[in-house]
């Protein structure tokens, strides 16, 4: 199946692309979601495929087909390899009960680059929702380069287990987490820039920058093969005068190595109960794990001191001003930053 840039597409339903095929969709197009249902979504099952090869100039846009859009307006698209979880073998997704996980570090979903979606995460309840794109047990055979997601109801990425790479991704304008891993993500993502603009001030209960969980939940502290992802470069940015939660959290089991990491403010009443926090009921971070190394704009009124660690860690905040990761590697998507 090949969706072509010359037509306006509608999804109406769930779009499941079965194993052993494969959704190719044109450089240009456009798919406009119909408004109201969690049932409207696009699910690469395991041992499919997505060819959806945007480019700079004519990338891939999947939108809501209200008239007014609005976060939450559709669901979202979900990846599902046969890549490792934590604690092996298989689980189930969050809202779309397929089965994802396996043993296949090396798993291929295929292409996806220049991709933007918008007005994603349609909530089934108070415990499941939609994100806006998802991979969920994804193998690091699979290209991922250039996406974003704009205007999410719930988290902006997710990462469910699995070893997928991450290229130059941008969440703008999320209501729940702009990055999120739990239950073994082990993959590298190089540039993430997250931003919450001063106008938007919808919120859920415990909004954040990163959410890190080694596994799922904090249900399975013993499990093996728990998260401990790699990021070469993030920007985390709360402009809008609501608090997040966290800016960074990262917790049950995971560990994490961060690069070249920026975080700021960018609107005097903006706030954050915690800059960086490691520690969580259900289980803290996997300190021997932790090595970070960021920029922390105290100018903006951030305090950078404020870091809730655990022994082991290695956390090196210095001060400073300039964002590390160039936003006009997102030019693509015609956003318009403040």
């Amino acid at each position: 199946m090949c969706l072509t840039s010359d037509t306006v597409w509608t999804l109406n339903g769930p779009l499941s692309v079965k194993n052993g095929a494969t959704l190719c969709i044109e450089p240009g197009t456009v798919i406009r979601a119909t408004a109201g249902g969690t049932d409207v979504y696009v699910a690469i099952e395991q041992g499919a495929k997505i060819d959806a090869r945007g480019t700079a100039n004519s990338p891939i846009t999947f939108t809501s087909n209200a008239g007014n859009p609005r976060s939450g307006d559709w669901g979202g698209i979900l990846i599902i390899g046969k890549a490792p979880i934590s604690g092996g073998g298989t689980a189930t997704t969050e809202v779309v009960n397929l089965t994802y996980g396996g043993t296949d570090a090396s798993d291929n979903s295929g292409v996806m680059t220049y991709v933007q979606a918008l007005y994603t995460g349609a909530r089934i309840n108070g415990d499941k929702e939609f994100n806006g794109i998802t991979f969920y047990g994804v193998g690091n055979a699979t290209v991922v380069e250039n996406v974003g997601v704009f205007f999410g109801d719930d988290d902006a990425f997710e990462w469910f287990g699995g070893t997928v790479n991450v290229r130059n991704a941008i969440a703008v304008n999320i209501k729940d987490d702009m990055f999120d891993w739990t239950q073994g993500w082990t993959g590298t993502a190089t540039n993430l820039y997250g931003l919450r603009e001063a106008s938007y001030t919808a919120i859920t209960e415990d909004p954040r920058g990163i959410e890190g969980d080694g596994n799922l939940d904090g249900q399975n502290p013993g499990d093996s093969g728990q998260s401990n992802p790699t990021i070469n470069g993030l920007v985390l940015i709360n402009g809008a005068p609501v608090s997040m939660a966290d800016m960074i959290k990262v917790r049950r089991g995971s560990g994490l190595t961060l690069t070249n990491g920026y975080v700021a403010f960018a609107n005097e009443n903006a706030e954050a109960s915690d800059f960086i926090d490691l520690l969580d009921g259900a289980g803290d971070a996997n300190g021997a794990n932790i090595n970070m190394s960021l920029v922390g704009d105290a100018a903006s009124g951030l305090d950078i001191t404020d870091i809730k660690s655990v022994s082991g860690a290695t956390i090196n905040v210095t001060e400073g001003t300039t964002p590390t990761v160039d936003r006009n590697i997102f030019n693509w998507t015609g956003y318009s930053f403040e």
